[in-house]
């Protein structure tokens, strides 16, 4: 263990060191600045949110990759190479939400591997940008697919393993030297940096090497700290399924190898709104950029403010910065569309509030479900549209698959009258265009000049249809006071 005076560095190999350069503050490559990271406070923050005790960061972006997976993208590929299963001129494969990828490319590009990347719809398209910068190619498949599926991310990985010769897959999900990496490193460097007065650790779970890795170091200091899992509320951690949510990084939909509830102390579940809300409120208010996975492990630690007194110490991992995260949580249109902020008193949750009580919130048609039984459900609810949507209720926007209409079924059936039976997801429509329910009626009636219906989102999820007639009602509604 290092002294508390003294930096935690990862063991490097010094032979490439330039002896013309002793003595002066300069690095040998940007993997040299990996870890190391600075511990700020949010004094603004928790002042404004009442918290008792400091709330500090530990702020992951001053790696040279700009987040805390340069510590196991360094660890895992120097142990393959002392293991050999990574040799001169391999290709590293692994599929990642961005920042893994992101380490992964730095070290590889320094120590010389070519690298393919899988990722999902779901990460913003910058993160995609900035992996194709570092020279990487990048695969991108459907978010809305199981793990199993073998056009899943992970399937479609495995698959691209087999088929490039001297190909590597890191694995980060099962791979030791990930939660390794964060007990030699993450871990050391906050005791130090706290002069060991933390009381309070809380980070995302992902991969769950950060928090384990962390946690062990920590706990094997003073087992009374508290370790806290800032967790998405559909995130199998926290008890959910795995779907739908739209924090990236954190949260998941199987339990991986690093994952080890023997040092976790409890486990907050925050949603999607929570969490985007709170990265911009942070950004706003101490001038810190985040991610969603930073908004919600902030969200998370806000939320022990009634248990903590004046003597604790928080510290708040956070993995990355908000500049990959500028199209989607610091977009404002991208937000309003999603449900996630409102642009007016007078918007489309107005219009809705209208409607009759007692409609369903959000109608449906599974891709399975048969011609017949979606005219059912029309019938049933008189409705003229429906969504296309994979799995069940509470839905991700990408599950949505498309729609079908009463006019179009009409006509199918008047041609073919067999098509009854047929599975909708043969005949359906595309998707109904998306408004946020916090977007001004004016948009609504714009969208709806041109669609006979619009999916109205809420919190990033599907919350209900909306046609011309539901407009049409409460202008009515509105015209008679």
């Amino acid at each position: 263990m290092a002294r508390m005076s003294e930096p935690v560095a990862f063991p490097w190999d010094t032979a490439d060191r330039d002896e013309r350069l002793a003595g002066t503050e300069i690095y040998e490559s940007p993997v040299h600045l990996i870890g190391n990271t600075p511990l700020v406070k949010l004094g603004r923050l928790t002042a404004e949110a009442g918290m008792p005790c400091p709330l500090v960061i530990k702020w992951e972006v001053t790696n040279p990759g700009g987040s805390s997976k340069d510590r196991p993208a360094l660890e895992m590929i120097l142990a393959a190479e002392r293991s050999g299963e990574l040799r001169p001129g391999g290709t590293i494969v692994e599929p990642t939400s961005g920042n893994t990828g992101v380490g992964l490319a730095i070290v590889a590009a320094h120590r010389g591997y070519k690298c393919v990347f899988v990722t999902t719809t779901k990460v913003a398209p910058e993160k995609i940008d900035l992996l194709r910068a570092y020279g990487a190619e990048v695969v991108v498949c459907d978010v809305a697919v199981p793990p199993e599926d073998p056009d899943s991310y992970y399937s479609t990985a495995e698959r691209l393993v087999q088929e490039i010769p001297g190909a590597y897959r890191p694995n980060q999900y099962a791979n030791p030297n990930n939660p390794l990496s964060h007990e030699k490193t993450t871990g050391p460097e906050i005791w130090r940096q706290t002069a060991g007065r933390v009381t309070h650790f809380v980070a995302g779970a992902g991969t769950c090497g950060t928090i384990t890795g962390t946690a062990r170091f920590l706990k094997s200091k003073n087992p009374d700290i508290k370790i806290i899992a800032a967790d998405p509320d559909a995130s199998v951690y926290s008890g959910g399924s795995g779907r739908p949510y739209l924090i990236e990084g954190v949260g998941e939909d199987f339990f991986p190898a690093a994952w080890d509830p023997s040092v976790l102390d409890e486990i907050i579940a925050c949603s999607d709104e929570e969490a985007y809300l709170m990265a911009r409120r942070v950004a706003a208010t101490e001038a810190v950029l985040l991610g969603s996975s930073g908004g919600l492990a902030i969200a998370g630690a806000l939320k022990l403010k009634d248990r903590l007194t004046a003597h604790d110490l928080v510290v708040v991992l956070i993995p990355d910065s908000g500049r990959g995260y500028l199209s989607r949580v610091y977009n404002d249109e991208w937000m309003a569309n999603y449900g996630f902020v409102r642009e007016c008193d007078e918007c489309v949750a107005a219009i809705l509030d209208t409607r009759a009580e007692g409609l369903p919130p959000l109608l449906y048609v599974n891709p399975d479900d048969t011609v017949r039984q979606a005219i059912d459900v029309m019938r049933r609810n008189g409705v003229s549209q429906l969504p296309v949507c994979k799995n069940t209720p509470p839905f991700a926007v990408a599950e949505v698959s498309g729609s079908v209409s009463e006019l179009a079924l009409m006509n199918a059936v008047f041609h073919d009258s067999t098509i009854m039976d047929t599975p909708v997801g043969a005949v359906m429509g595309p998707k109904l265009p998306t408004i946020g329910i916090g977007q001004k009626l004016s948009k609504a009636v714009e969208m709806l000049d041109h669609a006979p219906a619009v999916l109205v989102l809420s919190g990033g999820r599907p919350l209900s249809v909306l046609s011309r007639t539901d407009v049409l009602s409460y202008l009515e509604v509105a015209a008679h006071g």
